[in-house]
């Protein structure tokens, strides 16, 4: 029997060094950390071609986060931060995984190196296949593997049988045609990255607000009075906010950082696009940090609406919007009587901060009427997750900082077009209208029944209920919870497939059969029947915008997203009335499906072409609540955490290096944390570590405690940091293993990545 490849990174020690921790983020040594990274990777003269086009009009959207560039005037010198340079380095290296690496490699030999390993090897040149029994990868050609695909897909005993996963890096003309394919072919099960991040975000804001989305843009941020950052680290994960915070630094508003970690970007950052200020010693941008507990987010909010509140009874119509509250919200009453309930002393305890603290950022927000607060994982990864976002916007209700300049909600997301994803239909629980509006168009009849998020797929799968897996772009064995559960969901297939750049993981923890088909990158020219062709992207902020390689391929062999799409839909479906070859050889004729059957796409050819982008609408920015259930926007019910951890237990939360965006792993530093060349450790209170009789840098194996069952990471080095007692903080995906399947978030179903119990072993 063959052996299984390790589904979990395998345990390497590369040598931990520590430092001081940076005073301020970004500056000089961001921009000589990007140029190292690109330098190696692709050379000087491509590194400096590459750069004068990321983010810029006419050139190429980042393939890393979602963060929003600027309508107007862009920086020549540097539009994109450290991480995003890394990120292009990736994609544009010269490292190459050809047919004969696979043929010198088995799975079982590429098993034993990091995901920082793997990465390295560089991107993959042709369609590979594994065949059943196989231990190597072996080249094969585009037709037959879309015959392949096809001849299983066609012999499931339903459509359901199948499961269709998305990354967020996907283009919007890539994800409408996939999601057209999935829905022509028979059912909804299209799962993607939003399910395990901001899948609680817009739960909570549909139901409070009627849009899934953040009601802010760009501008906004000139205009706030305050901001709120919660659970949020942009100096990693969205360097280029931190000159947004900067900005409203400089127009007078102020910004309080709430986190159960201090990070350097939210103390103090050096403006990396001006040269002349990288020798200065930066701006501070927090004015208060509030280093609240893991999970202790709800608390902490009801403890400022309770101080809040007894204000406005002492001075009515000073500290609360009551004409915004009167003409457009419902669930006043009912929320006020809910938090009279609570003992604001039993509240503070909750989140391990003083009360003083508290009242502090209680009479700021009473104090400012212009708004944002901005949040990402470190609220939305708990089994309260909707409750968090729905606690921020009963905040916003009650200050009437919804729909007004410099005010509102602002969920930060990840991959650089998750949210497009969304909005192209990739929901495994679409509306009838637009299911209706596809039917109508395109002449069939889509699936009604709901499909399967990540979690539930992943069930489906372990349970044989789910034969097929797809995958279009990402990592998932390294993105998902309960890393052995999810190796052995994925072994029980009959086929699985990856539409990658590069080799990761996922790629080795396969089902009988697997295939991996190499695809063209942001970063290189997509040349079609038509001609060369451009792609779509929406970020953050709701702007769809243009996007243009500009590097030739590197290998001939490589296809585009929306031509791999197609060559499996035409493959797999026997009457479809879609021309597929002829979609996916124009994608002018892609965006005028769109236009045809999603609202706010009108004239999207042309608008497309609009340098800067186009705003799609946006109700909340509008101060239109009527799309919620109850025609205004809701005030709601929520509950603090209700986790009792035992004397030797801890909350752990996985967190990311700065060398790392999701599950790329760039290098091996963290260098804001002064963590270096190292990934096995855990983050303790120097407390905690006393308590539990343990020394820095002691070798510890973690264990995950759920519902009865444990769960084992093993060999991890203890480090002394600041963090709340009794809460932990690790690398993903090292611990993904010890996150439980079924911990997830109440209605959103996100993973409980932030909030796993577990309790800490020195080893012998």
């Amino acid at each position: 029997m063959t052996k299984k490849t390790i589904a979990q990174p395998p345990v390497k020690f590369t040598g931990i060094k520590e430092t001081d921790i940076p005073q301020s983020a970004v500056g000089f040594k961001a921009v000589k950390s990007a140029l190292k990274h690109m330098i190696t990777e692709v050379g000087l003269v491509d590194s400096v071609g590459l750069l004068a086009k990321l983010n810029q009009k006419g050139g190429f959207d980042c393939p890393g986060c979602a963060w929003p560039d600027p309508d107007e005037k862009r920086s020549f010198l540097a539009e994109y931060c450290e991480n995003g340079a890394k990120a292009v380095a990736e994609e544009a290296t010269r490292n190459r995984v050809s047919p004969l690496f696979f043929a010198t490699h088995s799975i079982q030999e590429l098993g034993l190196l990091s995901d920082f390993e793997l990465g390295k090897k560089g991107r993959v040149t042709q369609p590979m296949y594994l065949r059943e029994g196989g231990t190597h990868y072996e080249p094969i050609e585009w037709d037959e593997a879309f015959q392949k695909i096809g001849k299983t897909l066609n012999g499931l005993h339903s459509p359901d049988e199948a499961i269709f996963y998305t990354s967020g890096r996907t283009s919007n003309e890539a994800a409408y045609l996939y999601q057209l394919f999935v829905r022509q072919y028979g059912t909804n099960n299209l799962p993607d990255c939003s399910n395990m991040c901001h899948e609680s975000s817009g739960s909570a804001l549909v139901e409070t607000l009627g849009i899934g989305k953040g009601s802010v843009i760009l501008d906004d941020f000139k205009k706030a009075d305050l901001v709120i950052v919660m659970g949020q680290n942009p100096g990693t994960n969205h360097p280029r906010m931190l000159t947004a915070l900067g900005e409203t630094k400089e127009h007078g508003g102020k910004i309080i950082s709430v986190n159960p970690l201090p990070e350097v970007g939210l103390k103090n950052y050096i403006h990396p696009q001006n040269p002349l200020k990288w020798l200065g010693k930066g701006n501070d941008l927090s004015d208060l940090f509030l280093q609240v507990k893991i999970n202790g987010d709800v608390a902490l909010l009801k403890a400022i609406l309770i101080l809040l509140h007894q204000k406005e009874k002492l001075h009515p119509g000073t500290v609360f919007d009551a004409e915004f509250i009167q003409k457009q919200t419902l669930g006043y009453d009912a929320f006020i009587a809910d938090l009279e309930r609570y003992d604001i002393v039993d509240l503070v305890g909750q989140t391990g901060l003083t009360f003083a603290e508290i009242e502090t950022a209680a009479e700021m927000i009473a104090q400012n009427k212009k708004i944002i607060v901005c949040w990402a994982m470190g609220l939305t990864q708990h089994k309260n997750g909707v409750d968090n976002i729905r606690e921020i916007v009963n905040l916003l209700l009650l200050m009437g900082s919804i729909g007004k300049p410099g005010a509102g909600t602002c969920p930060v997301r990840g991959h650089s077009n998750v949210q497009g994803d969304r909005t192209m239909g990739i929901y495994e629980k679409p509306s009838e209208a637009f299911l209706d509006t596809l039917d109508s168009h395109f002449d069939f009849k889509s699936p009604r029944k709901h499909g399967l998020d990540v979690v539930d797929a992943i069930e489906a799968m372990h349970q044989g209920k789910a034969k097929f897996f797809l995958g279009m772009g990402g990592n998932f064995i390294s993105a998902t919870p309960d890393t052995e559960l999810t190796a052995d969901a994925l072994r029980n297939c009959d086929l699985t497939v990856h539409i990658s750049t590069k080799i990761n993981r996922s790629h080795l923890i396969h089902g009988k059969e697997a295939l991996i088909l190499p695809c063209l990158g942001r970063t290189e020219k997509d040349i079609q029947a038509s001609g060369e062709q451009f792609v779509t992207v929406e970020n953050s902020m709701g702007v769809v915008s243009k996007s243009v390689g500009n590097l030739e391929p590197l290998s001939a062999y490589l296809k585009s997203e929306t031509a791999i799409v197609a060559g499996i839909a035409t493959a797999t479906l026997q009457n479809s009335n879609v021309d597929w070859t002829a979609i996916a050889g124009n994608y002018d004729l892609i965006r005028d499906a769109i236009e045809a059957t999603i609202p706010g796409f009108e004239n999207f050819n042309q608008r497309a072409r609009i340098p800067s982008g186009f705003y799609l609408p946006n109700n909340a920015r509008e101060n239109d609540f009527t799309k919620t259930y109850t025609g205004k926007a809701n005030f709601t019910i929520n509950q603090p955490s209700d986790i009792v951890l035992q004397k030797d237990q801890y909350l752990m939360m996985t967190i990311r290096t700065h060398d790392q965006f999701n599950t790329t792993i760039y290098g091996l530093d963290d260098r804001y944390r002064g963590i270096l060349n190292e990934r096995r450790v855990v983050l303790m209170n120097q407390e905690d570590m006393n308590a539990a009789g343990l020394q820095h840098h002691d070798l510890v194996d973690l264990v995950s405690h759920f519902e009865g069952q444990e769960r084992r990471a093993e060999q991890f080095l203890v480090i002394p940091y600041s963090i709340p007692r009794q809460c932990t903080a690790t690398y993903f995906p090292e611990t993904n293993v010890l996150v439980p399947l079924k911990s997830t978030a109440r209605i959103s179903n996100t993973p409980a990545s932030k909030t796993v119990v577990i309790t800490v072993h020195k080893r012998e």
